[in-house]
């Protein structure tokens, strides 16, 4: 629930438990104290430090850019007004555009003959965590007296209740990768509607939207799961042929750092224009257009890359854009001025967006004429080609899986279609199958791969899938597919994986010899690694009824780690000081800063896919950490290692990640380290970077400590030069 600041008020934020999977909700509270720490219910530091710190406020404070964009903005429109002026920040974060606005006016009324002040400042933001440190910041900058701040939703405020009147100036940056999806669109309508007047300014003034097309493999693979399984040819049928959607990503577009695969990338068109929003107007809630994109070469449309670009004033002189960094000059022909630069700095909290073609691509030549559909919501943006627009309806008319669709993330959809992954998993399940007659399997993650493989395998399993995160979608999908891979139903159940304790009645009086896992659970992917501890837990939920001989699979997982230059990721998480004249040092133990801090101060473990996280050198070799016994219920371990540097260069953290060894004679081993794409590794940044290398002058050898909580599932990781 929400309250304005004058009372005190409640907020639920969801919190996962990394071993079960279960949520709860913590209760945030209101409080006045200098001191308060943000959670009133909760006993564990490392989760106090990590609700901020997982969000993006960290990364676009540090977006100078960004910054400098909306002060020169927000000055320029606020020092034209000659009259009384009110201004309403939507979205307020830490006070920053606010306080910006309060400035400038200050400046512009000592500047007049007038006495008074200019105007007065609104800022609403709902987030309760980030309008208590919002408090803060405008204290340490003498300004919690100039703003009138709500715990509300803008489309919650009432003019003659919350504001005394409309506003003349809107200032917000309610902004994501594809521009829409934080409800910019709703939350303009209804501002323009009831909180602001007629002819009102804002700032930003003006969004467009671009796009490109674009050839790729490593795009292709994120999205054609159906040509990837048929070039593997194991025997099993994840998309079988006539129902190649019934494993797909969602028809959205996804946020990507595209430079990252810039090389691996074949353009395919010059940028074009897609969609402009005039902020100064009310928007309409849905729009279309039909774009006609000459090729510029021979290829095949595997993917969409777009961006946008703000005009922040009304005069068109400040810009800011989102673009890839091979996008140098691309705006001449569409009337922005020569000045404009799009080399920004690597930043995480925008990116660009990928939109992915159907199946295997649209097929070009160069100087033909691509005609496709945009089609914009009041939340996102999706594209259509004209000659793919009836493909998926023809080549499999008569599926009609209803709700047996699964939409998975694009880099679980690559794993399901790499068959280096398939082959070591098959030889993990044939080893666990080995001398096992008519064996009991439990299958304790959503991995219907395992279930579809196994059953494939073995003529006579019976299976047991958990599906904590699918649950009844997973069993509708084993019935979707079972005919294309040699199984019938009566051997395959799922059973509510919510129990807290197993008995043999729920296996039928049989004991368990298979317990095997990837592990994968459904919506964790965007987590730390060892989220995938959670098979632990459930291996332990189980331990009363695993045979003596028990198979289990993974038996081990091994916490690795190697050091890494990360100046990119390291500088947009750095501490805080003066943010375009404003003190935010007081945000920066709270957000997960790195560097300027004190001693005893420890950034979070965060997850991030490494490879994308700009300028990146490996300095060490890999090293072990410390191994999870998962043949033995949960229990809390720890370990070091001593990590010793092979590069010359500047560390600023580590990379970790977990192992998994699939089979006894540690012959599998599932790595999901930097080297391989589709996992997220958790990146440690150190307070303050180290220059190494076998040097007079540099660090030789490090060392990283780790210990995991069996009772909380957290894993804290420290390190000791």
């Amino acid at each position: 629930m929400s309250s304005t600041t004058s009372g005190s008020g409640v907020m639920f934020q969801l919190k996962v438990d990394p071993l079960t999977g279960n949520s709860e909700w913590i209760v945030i509270q209101e409080q006045d104290q200098e001191q308060d720490d943000f959670l009133s219910t909760t006993n564990n530091n490392n989760s106090k430090q990590q609700l901020l710190a997982n969000t993006c406020y960290l990364d676009m404070l540090n977006d100078t850019p960004r910054n400098t964009a909306y002060r020169n903005a927000i000055d320029s429109t606020l020092l034209s007004l000659n009259h009384y002026t009110h201004v309403l920040d939507i979205g307020s974060g830490t006070g920053l555009l606010s306080m910006m606005a309060a400035r400038a006016m200050a400046i512009s009324s000592s500047s007049s003959s007038s006495s008074q002040s200019r105007g007065t400042v609104t800022a609403c933001e709902s987030y309760l965590p980030m309008l208590k440190l919002m408090k803060k910041v405008l204290r340490a900058n003498n300004m919690d007296g100039k703003i009138r701040l709500f715990n509300k939703r803008s489309d919650e405020l009432q003019v003659g209740v919350d504001m005394t009147s409309r506003a003349d100036v809107l200032v917000s940056e309610i902004l994501d990768s594809e521009l829409l999806g934080e409800g910019l669109i709703p939350t303009l309508q209804h501002a323009h509607d009831n909180l602001l007047v007629q002819g009102y300014k804002t700032v930003p003034y003006k969004a467009t939207t671009y796009g490109q097309l674009v050839e790729s493999t490593h795009l292709w693979k994120l999205h054609d799961l159906f040509s990837n399984e048929a070039n593997v040819a194991d025997g099993i049928h994840l998309v079988p042929k006539g129902k190649e959607t019934i494993l797909r990503v969602k028809q959205q577009q996804f946020a990507m750092h595209c430079d990252a695969m810039s090389e691996e990338i074949q353009l395919l068109s010059e940028p074009f224009k897609i969609f402009e929003f005039d902020f100064s107007k009310r928007p309409d809630s849905h729009g279309e257009t039909q774009l006609h994109v000459k090729a510029t070469n021979d290829g095949i449309v595997h993917a969409v890359v777009s961006w946008w670009v703000l005009q922040l004033d009304e005069e068109g002189n400040i810009f800011y854009s989102t673009a890839p960094k091979w996008i140098t000059s691309p705006f001449q022909h569409n009337g922005l001025t020569s000045s404009y630069s799009s080399n920004r700095d690597w930043c995480d909290h925008w990116k660009q967006c990928v939109w992915f073609s159907k199946g295997k691509g649209l097929p070009v030549s160069k100087d033909e004429d691509v005609c496709m559909d945009a089609t914009h919501t009041e939340i996102s943006i999706s594209y259509e080609f004209k000659a793919q627009s009836q493909l998926s309806e023809t080549d499999h008319h008569d599926f009609r899986p209803h709700d047996s669709h699964i939409t998975f993330s694009p880099e679980r959809i690559a794993i399901y279609g790499d068959k280096y992954w398939r082959r070591s998993m098959l030889d993990a399940i044939n080893y666990a199958l080995k001398e096992k007659d008519s064996p009991l399997c439990v299958i304790a993650d959503d991995s219907v791969f395992l279930t579809v493989a196994v059953a494939h395998l073995s003529k006579t399993s019976h299976i047991i899938s958990l599906f904590p995160g699918l649950r009844e979608k997973g069993a509708q999908y084993l019935q979707t597919v079972a005919d294309e891979n040699g199984y019938s139903m009566d051997r395959l159940e799922v059973i509510n994986a919510s129990k807290q304790q197993w008995t043999m009645s729920d296996t039928r009086q049989k004991k368990v010899d298979l317990l095997i896992a990837e592990p994968f659970y459904f919506g964790a992917e965007g987590m730390l690694p060892w989220q995938g501890l959670q098979f632990w837990s459930k291996r332990t939920m189980l331990d009363s009824i695993l045979s003596e001989d028990v198979c289990i699979m993974p038996c081990k997982g091994i916490l690795k780690a190697c050091a890494m230059s990360l100046p990119d990721l390291w500088r947009s998480r750095r501490a805080l000081e003066n943010i375009e004249g404003f003190d935010h040092t007081m945000v920066n133990s709270t957000l997960g800063a790195c560097g300027g801090l004190s001693s005893s101060s420890e950034s979070p473990c965060l997850p991030f896919f490494t490879w994308q996280c700009g300028d990146i050198q490996k300095l060490s070799d890999e090293c072990t950490i410390m191994e999870f016994d998962l043949l033995k219920p949960l229990s809390s371990c720890q370990g070091k290692a001593k990590v010793e540097f092979t590069e010359a260069g500047v560390c600023h953290g580590f990379a970790l990640w977990i192992d998994w060894v699939m089979d006894s004679a540690n012959n599998i081993v599932i790595s999901t380290g930097p080297d391989r794409r589709y996992w997220k590794q958790g990146v440690k940044l150190l307070g303050e970077p180290l220059i190494v290398g076998k040097n007079i002058a540099g660090i030789c050898s490090t060392v990283i400590e780790a210990s995991f909580d069996s009772s909380s599932g957290e894993l804290s990781v420290k390190n000791r030069l």
